[in-house]
């Protein structure tokens, strides 16, 4: 296994444990925890598509990082994320 594919698993694994605790109601989507798991499983996987130079992926990710950025910046203040 190469080290982006290992970054990669550790990226995937953060957001589909974000995604589990989610739909089981042990994290709301609100929660700072549940945002920030998003941001960095995001970061991670962003990078990892990086070093393969999938351009796609590099692009999702670092949307969906930069979204969950705001996001977390939003509930650290109380604002709304409506």
């Amino acid at each position: 296994m190469k080290t982006s594919d290992i970054i990669a698993s550790i990226g995937v694994i953060i957001l589909l444990i974000a995604f589990f605790l989610n739909l089981n109601k042990k994290l709301s989507a609100d929660s700072k925890a549940y945002i920030l798991m998003n941001f960095l499983g995001a970061g991670i996987c962003c990078y990892a598509s990086y070093i393969v130079r999938f351009y796609p992926f590099v692009i999702l990710e670092g949307i969906w990082s930069i979204v969950a950025l705001i996001s977390l910046f939003k509930v650290s203040r109380g604002t709304s994320r409506d």
